[in-house]
């Protein structure tokens, strides 16, 4: 080595152990932050002051009492950014081992490729300091790295000493790392040796009395976002409740004065703490404190879901930042569904404007309900019908195909399709499932599905091929099906999405039994739905006739305004196959 090299190395040396310099986080990120193309809809040089909450957010960690900080915050606000700031600086300034935990491994490596990758290559005091044999996921720089992880690999999470961890989304963490424990308390595990040592934990939150950042918040100091009114002076929170939705003005706690979202954010805003905790550090914020989602369209959101349980938890969740709270043990009295039962003035109501089906397939019988949906997701019993018969045999699929390509009609005699159906291809038949299926499936909108339980899986979770080739299969999460239509049949005659059901055509008293054969309850910290009667074929197919409307994509509110002719001609069969 030459005296040039070795003077170079030495340099390198002095500048890893020296004191971090009089910076701050949102100094050094105004200064030296360029935001990826890849990352945000405003590409360019960071400006806390376009975001002035997540000044003391990233300030905060650089207080020597400061062990752990807390981010209940909703989406669209700069959570994730701020904690790539955070890791910026470190990389920069105070050099050391780094983990960023993410809820799966898939996600860590779409972190690391996506967002971190980027962020390497558009920030050259980082890009100049982070080794180039560096992966998308492990940054390795002189003085220490960072290891992207997911929470589901406890190998990675308990390995080698970590200075700071920085953990996104953690109530999307598994509750157990493969049965090794909490991945969080893992992770946190591995800082045990530092004095120093930093634990970054944000997330929006899920369930209330499950969710981890929601506790974690709790025990924190419980900071909370405050703006001056404009018209008083006195603080406020950006708070929901007081928004006026039709001019989209917040209403002041003190004064009651009405003010527009630019009247509110001119304001210089501050961090107020409940609590006088120094080591832990909280904060809460929603998304109504964002320079990115307009007050009118977080308002428009909330209209367009408010009637749909798994978007409005979403919307609760993600933009409000708050936790949803699930109904336990909810069971539901069969009896005065039996009792609500109505005549119908023809075998499908005017309000009608489309029909799907659900089936289920048992041993000796198959169970079919059509279902009529109407405007705001208001639906109408159209049939429940059990045809029986072996599934091995071909006369029993020959009748439900009869049934299935019936016409429904209205007062005036025309005629409907059901416009999409699914079939449960799981557990029972499964071949002769696929069978009936395949020469079918899109040219009648016929699809084969396959339940998935895991709490938090959306309605629909796409197509995939089976082994053999034959159907494209979908996947549903039947646990945001059952919340649907529990919160549906929940709902007054006069609330949009109410269930309608008919005098005869099978609604008969095992079917409304059937339907609410099911409760949701909590055990060993899970959600859980439990079967509390023999029988819920009628539960899954009503669930099922739901998700086909699912499908369809279908804007009802638009496709109310188009005439009858029309709708009929939709929901026809295709002539010929589509490739």
């Amino acid at each position: 080595m030459n005296i040039e090299s070795t003077r170079l190395l030495f340099k390198e040396i002095v500048n890893v152990l020296a004191p971090p310099p009089e910076i701050t986080v949102s100094e050094w990120a105004d200064q030296n932050r360029i935001l990826s193309q890849e990352s945000s809809s405003e590409p360019g040089r960071w400006d806390t002051d376009r975001t002035p909450y997540l000044k003391e957010i990233m300030d905060c960690i650089l207080d020597p009492e400061v062990e752990e900080v807390t981010g209940m915050i909703g989406s669209q606000v700069g959570k994730t950014e701020s904690q790539i700031n955070m890791l910026g600086y470190f990389i920069d300034h105070d050099p050391c081992p780094i983990l960023f935990v993410h809820p799966s491994d898939v996600m860590g490596t779409e972190f690391g490729k996506d967002r971190m990758t980027p962020f390497v290559r558009d920030n050259p005091v980082i890009d100049s300091k982070v080794y180039k044999s560096s992966t998308n996921a492990r940054k390795g720089f002189l003085g220490g790295y960072v290891a992207i992880i997911g929470a589901n690999s406890p190998s990675k999470l308990a390995s080698r000493p970590i200075r700071i961890v920085l953990a996104d989304e953690i109530d999307r963490y598994p509750l157990s790392a493969k049965q090794e424990g909490d991945p969080l308390a893992l992770a946190t595990k591995r800082t045990a040796t530092f004095w120093n040592r930093k634990i970054i934990a944000m997330s929006t939150p899920t369930i209330k009395g499950l969710s981890r950042i929601e506790s974690r918040y709790n025990n924190s100091s419980m900071g909370k976002w405050h703006v001056p009114c404009p018209s008083c002076g006195g603080f406020n929170i950006y708070d929901w409740k007081r928004l006026d939705f039709e001019t989209c003005e917040m209403s002041c706690k003190e004064c009651g004065a009405l003010h527009g979202e630019l009247e509110w954010k001119k304001g210089k805003g501050k961090w107020i703490h409940e609590k006088k905790s120094k080591k832990h550090i909280g904060f809460h914020l929603n998304e109504m404190a964002s320079p990115f989602t307009p007050w009118e369209a977080m308002r428009d959101k909330f209209l367009k879901v408010k009637n749909d349980p798994e978007e409005l938890k979403v919307f609760i969740n993600t933009s409000l930042a708050e936790t949803w709270e699930e109904k336990y043990d909810n069971k539901i009295d069969w009896g005065k569904f039996f009792k609500n039962r109505i005549q119908y003035e023809a075998e499908i109501p005017d309000e009608v404007l489309l029909i799907t089906a659900g089936v289920d397939v048992q041993d000796s019988w198959l169970e079919i309900e059509v279902v009529g949906w109407g405007k705001d997701k208001e639906s109408w019993g159209i049939e429940h019908k059990v045809i029986r018969g072996n599934p091995e045999d071909q006369y029993t699929w020959d009748e439900l195909d009869k049934f299935l390509i019936k016409d429904f009609k209205y007062k005036d005699d025309t005629p409907m399709k059901i416009a999409c159906t699914c079939i449960d291809t799981g557990g029972h038949n499964t071949e002769e499932s696929y069978n009936y299926i395949s020469p079918i499936q899109n040219i009648r909108r016929v699809y084969g599905i396959k339940g998935l339980g895991k709490v938090g899986t959306p309605i629909l979770n796409g197509f995939r091929r089976t082994k053999n080739k034959k159907i494209d299969l979908l996947s549903l999460g039947v646990n945001a099906l059952k919340d649907t239509l529990m919160n549906r049949l929940e709902l007054d005659s006069k609330s949009p999405g109410y269930c309608n059901f008919p005098i005869g055509r099978g609604y008969d008293e095992n079917y409304f039994k059937g339907l609410t054969s099911e409760i949701k309850v909590v055990e060993k910290g899970k959600i859980k739905w439990k079967q509390i009667r023999a029988r819920n074929e009628a539960l899954d197919i009503r669930n099922y006739a739901t998700a086909a409307l699912e499908i369809l994509k279908v804007d009802l509110e638009e496709f109310s305004k188009i005439e009858l002719e029309k709708r009929v001609k939709y929901c026809r069969f295709k002539k010929k196959k589509e490739s």
